[in-house]
């Protein structure tokens, strides 16, 4: 049994807490990846560096599928993902944690066009994933937010998060639309890293930091000296977060299931 943390944008180096992160090959039915070992956690800890250290893989060319399959071949049963996000919600603090409630991601599709399934070939253990309890487990979003507490924030409020697929940024007019149908955040990323755990019967919570409001009317113009201050502020964030994560985090059950004929 382990657990994992995936992180993002924000870090360009595999550093988190104390000392540089081991790198560990992995061979997947789905190509190779690499997990980085944490070793200050005193259990079986992960990190999954999203866009690689150095960054080098923009939102559509992450290889989400191998990358779920390296954390099912770790063991991992408790999965926390996180993301640096646009806030479609006023009610919502920018640079603080927001869990991720819920996911909305209008098509399941992966950046490629093809299915957002790790059940690409027929037989085996192929299923319908159905959402009994949902795409982010309840025991791990609260042991989060008790790690969100002790750190000294207030009891991080939940969200509805859109998978707003890029690499390019959000127009005025989409981010309405997705205001209109529910969404209180959104990112370029996360939702196939949650749809792909699901299936694999991983255990997942979802973990924001707002860098700026994406509401209509509200944003103006991004620098990229603005875009690196934001990130500063949400990787130091982030990452006394995903040290409490890996050190504290206990696996939980699987409350989802597939559905096999």
């Amino acid at each position: 049994m382990s657990v994992a943390v995936i992180l993002g944008s924000a870090w360009g180096e595999p550093v988190v807490g104390e000392k540089p992160l081991q790198p560990e090959s992995m061979e997947t039915r789905f190509g190779t990846t690499v997990l980085h070992r944490y070793d200050q956690a005193g259990k079986d800890a992960w990190v999954l560096f999203r866009h690689g250290v150095p960054h080098q893989y923009l939102p559509n060319q992450i290889p989400y599928r191998a990358h779920a399959a390296a954390l099912k071949a770790v063991g991992c049963e408790a999965l926390l993902v996180t993301s640096s996000v646009g806030i479609l919600d006023t009610a919502l603090p920018l640079d603080a944690p927001i869990l991720m409630g819920d996911l909305l991601m209008l098509e399941n599709r992966l950046p490629d066009g093809s299915a957002c399934t790790v059940f690409n070939d027929t037989g085996g253990d192929q299923g319908h994933l159905v959402f009994d309890e949902g795409p982010f487990s309840a025991a791990l979003s609260a042991q989060v937010s008790d790690m969100a507490v002790t750190l000294g924030f207030p009891p991080p409020p939940g969200a509805v998060f859109a998978y707003a697929m890029g690499p390019r940024n959000k127009t005025t007019a989409e981010n309405a639309a997705w205001q209109r149908l529910g969404a209180q955040i959104n990112s370029m990323t996360v939702g196939p890293e949650v749809v792909l755990a699901n299936e694999l019967e991983i255990p997942v919570a979802g973990v924001a930091v707002g860098h700026k409001y994406s509401v209509p009317g509200m944003h103006g113009p991004v620098d990229m000296s603005s875009i690196a201050e934001s990130l500063d502020r949400g990787r130091a964030l982030i990452a006394d977060l995903a040290c409490a994560f890996l050190k504290g985090a206990e696996p939980v059950p699987f409350r989802n299931h597939i559905y096999r004929y």
